[in-house]
C-alpha cells in the first residue's frame, strides 16, 4: 500500500494526485479472495424484501467448526446476543463484530440525497434506467452464511469465509461481505417480472457491506458497493439448440444502446481458453460474444458518463484546464461469479485506475436460484473508489464525518471537488512484539480454536481503540531470530483526526491501550 504524502490546501494538483495514488493502490473489491502469509497462534474470537422504486459483488483457511477450542491468551468477555436493526441475534464461539462495527448499521449514507456517497449512487444508476432495470438498495446487512457463501459457490475451504476477514453474528449468520448476498433473490425477481413488468430485465442494488480489512486512506471496515445484472430468457430445454436465435435477439438490444466516441483498448478476444474460459457445457460461443457486446457498450457508457462529470468538476476547479481525453480499456480478469471475466480500467490522471469488474454469470448461480433458462451479465463497483474520484475526497474516512465542514460542502445533483477545511499533524507511534514460541506458519481459521496470526487481527484491535482517530497502520519490519526461531513484528501506527488536533495524552493513551490489548487478546510478548 503506497503511504501518501501530506496534503495541503494550497495545491489542487497534489491533492489530486494523492486521491489517484490511494485509488491506485487500492482494489476493486469484487471478489474477496485474497491471500496473505499466516502464522498460527491461538484466538478466539429471509433475504431483505425488495424495496419499491426507486428501488431500492481475505485471509486464512476455512472454518472448521468442529476444531476444540484452544487457546492461551486472555479473551474477553462475549454478550449473550447482539441486536442489530430491531433483530437479536444468539451469539457464539463464532461472533467476532465488535460494537465500533455495528455502530455504522443504520447510517445508509448512500439515501442521503446530499451525501457524495448518494450523490454517485444517482449518477450511477442514471445510466441504468427503467424500465429495462430496477434501482434497488438492501438496507440490513445481516445475512445468512448461505447467502453469502454457499449460494455463491464459495468452497467449503474458501479463505473468504475466515473470521479474519469476515464479520459473523453467530456460526450461521454474517454481516455481508458482498451484495453478491443477495443476488439470488434478485435473479427470482426478474423470473418473477415476467407476469408484471416484463420490460424489467435488469437491475442495480446497492449496500453497505462489511469486511476486516487493513487501516489506511483508501481501506474501511464498512464500504458501499453496488452490482448490477442483465438477463435474457432462452428455452427451457436444450437451449443450445437455439442459441443463434438468442444471440440475434441480444445483438437487436446491443444496438438499441446509443454509441460513444471514446477510445476503448479491447485487444483480447471475448473467449480463451485458459485465460478467459467459456461454459461451453451450457454456453455457446455466440451467445456469449453477444451477451459480452451489451455488457461492454452498457458499462462504457456508464463510466464515460461518470468521468466526463469528474473532468468537468476538474476542470473548474483548476481554473478551465485542459483535461486529458477519456480513454478506456478492457482487460481479463478472473473472479468466482463469471467466465468469461473482464475489469475495466479508466486512464485518470496520468495512470490507469481499475474501476469494476464484471462477467458472463456462472450459470450454476442461475439454476442454483431456480432461474435455469436464463442467460445474463453482472457487475460489480466500490462506491467509495468512484466517490473520491469524482469529488477528490483523499481519505475514505471523511464518508462517515459528521463535520458540517464535509458535509455542506456537496448538494445532490452536483459534482463539485472537495475543499480540505484543516490540516492536522500526524503521530506516529511503533509498536514491536514477538509471536508467541509455539507459532507456527500456517493453520487452521476455528471458532475459539488456533487460528494464524493475521495482520487483520492486528487491525481490528487497533480500530477498536483509536476508530477513525487511526489514519493507517503499516507493518515496517519483521524478522525471524536465527537461533530461538521466534518471529519478531513491528508496525507504525499514524494517529491522526480529520477535524482536530489531538493531544500527546490521547495518543499516548491510545497506543497504551492497543500495546495492552495485542498481549491480552494476541498472547504476543511486547519488545
Amino acid at each position: 500500500m503506497d503511504n501518501l504524502g501530506i496534503l495541503t490546501t494550497s495545491s489542487s494538483t497534489m491533492r489530486l494526485f494523492a486521491t489517484g495514488r490511494a485509488l491506485r493502490a487500492s482494489s476493486g473489491r469484487w471478489s474477496i479472495a485474497s491471500i496473505r502469509p499466516q502464522t498460527a497462534i491461538p484466538r478466539s474470537l429471509p433475504l431483505t424484501p425488495i424495496l419499491s422504486r426507486n428501488r431500492e459483488w481475505s485471509s486464512t483457511a476455512a472454518r472448521r467448526s468442529e476444531q476444540k477450542a484452544t487457546t492461551t491468551s486472555k479473551i474477553p468477555q462475549q454478550q449473550s446476543s447482539l441486536k442489530i436493526e430491531g433483530e437479536t441475534y444468539p451469539t457464539d464461539q463464532w461472533t467476532n463484530t465488535p460494537d465500533t462495527i455495528l455502530s455504522h448499521i443504520g447510517r445508509r449514507l448512500y439515501l442521503d440525497e446530499n451525501h457524495p456517497l448518494a450523490i454517485t449512487r444517482k449518477l450511477i444508476e442514471s445510466q441504468f434506467a427503467a424500465p429495462n432495470y430496477g434501482n434497488y438498495s438492501e438496507k440490513n446487512p445481516v445475512v445468512s452464511t448461505r447467502q453469502n457463501f454457499d449460494v455463491l459457490g464459495f468452497p467449503a475451504d474458501h479463505p473468504g469465509r475466515s473470521r479474519t476477514d469476515t464479520y459473523y453474528v453467530n456460526d450461521k449468520t454474517v454481516l455481508r461481505t458482498h451484495t453478491s448476498a443477495h443476488q439470488q433473490a434478485y435473479f427470482q425477481q426478474i423470473a418473477r417480472n415476467e407476469h408484471t413488468r416484463p420490460e424489467e430485465v435488469g437491475y442495480t442494488v446497492i449496500a453497505d457491506v462489511y469486511r476486516r480489512d487493513a487501516i489506511d486512506r483508501s481501506h474501511y471496515p464498512v464500504f458501499h458497493q453496488m452490482e448490477g445484472a442483465m438477463l435474457w430468457k432462452r428455452p427451457a430445454t436444450n437451449p443450445l439448440a437455439a442459441s443463434a436465435e438468442t444471440a440475434a435477439r441480444i445483438m437487436a438490444d446491443v444496438e438499441k444502446i446509443p454509441r460513444h466516441d471514446v477510445v476503448v483498448e479491447d485487444p483480447n478476444p471475448t473467449i480463451h481458453a485458459q485465460r478467459n474460459p467459456l461454459q461451453d457445457e451450457h454456453h455457446s460461443a455466440e451467445e456469449v460474444e453477444a451477451v459480452a457486446a451489451h455488457l461492454k457498450r452498457s458499462l462504457e457508457r456508464m463510466v464515460i458518463k461518470v468521468f466526463t462529470e469528474a473532468s468537468k468538476a476538474a476542470a473548474a476547479s483548476s481554473g478551465g484546464a485542459e483535461q486529458e481525453p477519456l480513454k478506456v480499456r478492457w482487460v481479463e480478469a478472473y473472479f468466482p461469479f463469471t467466465s468469461p471475466s473482464w475489469e475495466l480500467e479508466v486512464f485518470w490522471q496520468g495512470d490507469w485506475l481499475e474501476i469494476l469488474g464484471c462477467g458472463i454469470i456462472k450459470q450454476d448461480l442461475l439454476i442454483n436460484s431456480d432461474v435455469p433458462d436464463r442467460i445474463g451479465w453482472a457487475f460489480g463497483l466500490g462506491i467509495e473508489r468512484i466517490a473520491m474520484l469524482l469529488f477528490n475526497i483523499p481519505d475514505i474516512r471523511l464518508f462517515w464525518s459528521r463535520d458540517e465542514r464535509f458535509l455542506s460542502q456537496f448538494r445532490a445533483g452536483h459534482i463539485a471537488r472537495f475543499e480540505p477545511f484543516s490540516k492536522h499533524p500526524a503521530c506516529y507511534k511503533d509498536v514491536a512484539f514477538w509471536l508467541p514460541p509455539a507459532a507456527v506458519t500456517g493453520g487452521n481459521s476455528a471458532a475459539g480454536g488456533a487460528v494464524p496470526f493475521h495482520e487483520n487481527d492486528v487491525m481490528e484491535i487497533v480500530r477498536g481503540i483509536g476508530g477513525d482517530l487511526v489514519e493507517d497502520v503499516t507493518l515496517i519490519d519483521e524478522f525471524t531470530h536465527p537461533k530461538t526461531s521466534r518471529k519478531s513484528m513491528c508496525y507504525r501506527i499514524n494517529y491522526r483526526s480529520l477535524e482536530r488536533t489531538l493531544t500527546n495524552e490521547e495518543s499516548n493513551e491510545m497506543h497504551l491501550k492497543v500495546r495492552e490489548k495485542l498481549v491480552g487478546e494476541l498472547g504476543v510478548e511486547l519488545r
